[in-house]
């Protein structure tokens, strides 16, 4: 008896796949401006969980909690992160008529190097005969990539509108989520059961706890960093010393560090004849960049027990890749693919250490004999 054939309506198919895919792609192109501060907004939600179930406890009332909360992220992120752009846009002003007018930058004469005992006299005259054979062409050779370098910065800190806009919407949804975080998880959770049955609630729980990781062991850190390294810019009189020290925030983002930063600071303090604070900064500088070897570690093992290797290269290719957003979504991804392919392979059990059997299986199979 033959089988019934199994007839599949492939135009049906084909029209239905284009018809949701019409809709996927409209609902994103209209979602597309609040999709960057809604991903801000669920990364902090998530990040910052925790510390709302305990506020809640402490108020009795989520609509409070939020409240709470939500002058927190005001008073933590946002108002700092605009003060920041704010005086990047005000000190980077004098910076561009620095760089654009190649007299105002003059090489110090350093004569403090003649007060090094045996070899100060040296440095002294090898300083200055590089002065005169051709230092001062040199600061005019580097002098236009100065101005290029301070107008492209000047020119991001001014696009402050649609950066705006992102914080807004993030406030927003932030406190939605506060609000309904619960009834979010569970549909994010049905919906990955959907998916992938029990894997897909699997891969939500460790996409959080991937989140928490990055917040703590990443974001924070460089946080701290950035601050600690920031006050002693500060007190040791470097010029522009907030704008210094929100790029060193985003070096230590981008896992390049903080030397970046500060050891072209105290070259600076060097060079105007400031040897003290040279010194000071030079092991304050050491204790800063240290800092993330031992902060770093305890805080992701704090968000989530996952490698350190798989954490930081997700960090910094989603920052290649993504920009500043990728910082979370890199880890993230990396985070959820690599336990769910341990997951895959762990269930076949592991080799035998012996290698007896599978030796004489490669010989009966895979290997002719004469």
């Amino acid at each position: 008896m033959e089988k019934p054939q199994i007839h599949t309506d492939i135009p049906k198919v084909l029209f239905t796949v284009l018809f949701i895919s019409f809709f996927i792609i409209a609902s994103f192109w209209i979602l597309n401006p609040f999709i960057v501060g809604f991903i801000w907004a669920g990364m902090i939600v998530v990040a910052t969980w925790p510390l709302l179930l305990i506020i809640e406890k402490r108020v009795k009332y989520r609509w409070l909690s939020t409240m709470i909360m939500m002058i927190l992220i005001l008073l933590i992120f946002v108002i700092p992160i605009i003060l920041l752009i704010s005086s990047v846009i005000d000190n980077s002003a004098p910076l561009i008529e620095l760089a654009k007018s190649p007299s105002n930058i003059q090489p110090p004469q350093l004569l403090w190097l003649n007060d090094i005992p045996m070899i100060g006299s040296k440095l002294y005259d090898t300083w200055h005969s590089i002065l005169v054979s051709g230092g001062n062409a040199l600061i005019s050779k580097i002098q236009p990539y100065v101005g290029q370098a301070a107008n492209w910065f000047f020119a991001q800190a001014l696009n402050i509108g649609r950066f705006a806009l992102h914080l807004g919407v993030m406030l927003l949804f932030s406190g939605l989520l506060f609000l309904q975080g619960e009834n979010v998880v569970s549909w994010l959770r049905h919906f990955a059961i959907r998916l992938a049955g029990q894997r897909g609630d699997a891969a939500i729980l460790l996409a959080s706890m991937s989140i928490r990781a990055v917040a703590l062991g990443v974001v924070l850190t460089a946080l701290i960093q950035a601050i600690v390294g920031g006050i002693g810019l500060a007190v040791s009189g470097v010029p522009y010393a907030t704008v210094l020290t929100v790029l060193m925030f985003i070096c230590c983002l981008a896992q390049l560090g903080p030397l970046l930063v500060l050891i072209p600071s105290i070259l600076w303090l060097f060079w105007t004849g400031d040897t003290t604070w040279g010194i000071v900064m030079v092991i304050w500088g050491g204790a800063v960049a240290t800092m993330d070897g031992v902060l770093r570690p305890y805080l992701i093992k704090m968000g989530a027990d996952l490698p350190m290797v798989l954490i930081l290269t997700g960090v910094i290719g989603g920052i290649l890749t993504l920009g500043m957003i990728g910082l979370f979504i890199g880890p993230v991804v990396l985070a959820v693919a690599h336990s769910l392919l341990n997951a895959w392979i762990n269930e076949v059990p592991k080799p035998n250490p012996d290698l007896t059997e599978t030796v004489e299986f490669m010989n009966k199979n895979f290997i002719e004999k004469e």
